[in-house]
């Protein structure tokens, strides 16, 4: 199968330079493996059926017997074997060579496990699925890297459907599904989904876990997709489901999932504005993949149709998932921003140098001059003294036409964007 390469194969290959080992960190099936192994002269996998037994035993009795065979080494699914970080991190301070270690693992490293940190010697990279970019679905005509270096002049066009938009919901960005049909695509990510919530919430450290609260939890997350909901909203939407739940299980199966990076919400934009209103400072709540939304609440096409303002969630969901990609990979971050009142833009993009811009995501184009007319009085919110003028205004949807309005609004499509 041809490898598709990665947004994230370039940071991997210049942390690789200056670190003596990455470890990369993401959900089960985003392709951590296979884009490590792109880099990787030896491999080692934890969880080869065949092998397990016999690197548990060497990770325990000699470790250091596994670091000698040619570098960059790669350790699969390091997490089953926590003992050889420390084993690592000693060796790349011996040698003080870099680009020695590559090392995958679909948990957030559990700190009380290692001696050490790795601070300075192993990097942390993660990696989401696949943005439309990267599947092919995205021409990549307009670049948010050049948006944010002031060239707005763009125009493209492009085929974006709506049958196209709700397939790639409901596809994903999983690289197994990539060229799968629709009806592949759900078989696949339900049986994904069914693993998670039945095995993986168990194996990520033996405590047992009800899978039908954990599916609760999901399908609720899922039905509130891209909304402000609080954790009380979601527990009431679970209690409204016959599940009952109290607020230190929910949060204990809340903190499992985004160990597992499931649940990756967008926090509130740090900033200034000019008024006294308050700003809410409650997370987005966000999936890592809209298919795993589509597979927790069993939506097809048909479905989805049934519910045009879900729909436009879902869309939204889709639009912040490859923003996240492309703004992580530029060096910047990705923010909400909500007042007190109720006045909200759906997405800022902040570069670490201070740039930044803001983002309406709509569905259709019949809602673009409404969502140019939001963040053009947005403009007058922010104080500009401290935080500087946005770099771009743009309303990113789901429409075929890429271009600048009159009023300096960029009007892009889903299909056409790139980092």
């Amino acid at each position: 199968m041809k490898y598709l390469k990665r947004i994230s194969d370039e940071m991997l290959e210049k942390k690789l330079k200056i670190f003596g080992g990455v470890l990369i960190t993401g959900a089960k099936f985003v392709g951590k493996s296979t884009s490590a192994k792109q880099f990787a002269q030896t491999v080692i996998e934890f969880q080869d059926p065949v092998k397990k037994e016999f690197y548990k035993f060497q990770v325990n009795n000699s470790p250091q017997t596994l670091l000698e065979s040619e570098n960059p080494i790669l350790f699969d699914e390091w997490q089953d074997n926590y003992s050889i970080w420390d084993t690592i991190r000693h060796d790349i301070d011996k040698k003080g060579e870099n680009g020695l270690y590559l090392l995958t693992g679909s948990v957030n490293i559990n700190r009380d496990k290692v001696m050490h940190t790795g601070t300075g010697r192993i990097a942390t990279l993660k990696m989401r699925p696949m943005s439309l970019y990267e599947s092919g679905d995205s021409d990549g005509k307009v670049s948010l890297q050049k948006l944010f270096s002031g060239n707005h002049k763009i125009f493209a066009q492009c085929d974006l459907s709506l049958e196209k938009i709700l397939y790639l919901i409901i596809r994903g960005g999983f690289p197994k599904t990539i060229d799968y049909s629709e009806e592949d695509a759900v078989l696949f990510m339900n049986d994904y989904y069914n693993s998670l919530i039945n095995e993986r919430i168990v194996t990520i450290d033996g405590v047992k876990r009800d899978p039908s609260k954990m599916n609760a939890l999901l399908k609720s997350y899922s039905r509130n997709i891209a909304t402000y909901a609080s954790d009380v909203t979601i527990m009431e939407d679970m209690v409204n489901e016959g599940i009952e739940i109290s607020s230190n299980t929910f949060s204990d199966y809340k903190n499992t999932l985004e160990k597992l990076f499931i649940i990756e919400n967008i926090t509130s934009w740090p900033t200034s504005i000019r008024s006294k209103t308050a700003l809410r400072k409650s997370d987005k709540k966000l999936l890592v993949d809209t298919s795993l939304v589509c597979s927790s609440l069993r939506l097809t096409s048909t479905k989805i149709l049934t519910d045009f303002n879900y729909f436009g969630f879902l869309f939204e969901a889709l639009a912040l998932r490859d923003l996240r990609i492309y703004i992580d990979s530029i060096d910047g971050n990705i923010f909400s921003y909500r007042e007190e009142k109720g006045y909200e833009v759906d997405a800022i993009l902040e570069l670490n140098d201070g740039r930044w811009g803001a983002v309406e995501v709509k569905l259709g184009e019949e809602k673009v001059d409404e969502a140019a007319a939001n963040l053009l009085e947005l403009k007058n919110k922010i104080n500009t003294d401290i935080k500087g003028k946005p770099a771009f205004l743009m309303v990113l949807y789901g429409g075929q036409n890429s271009y600048q309005r009159s009023d300096g609004v960029l009007v892009v499509s889903i299909a056409n964007l790139k980092k």
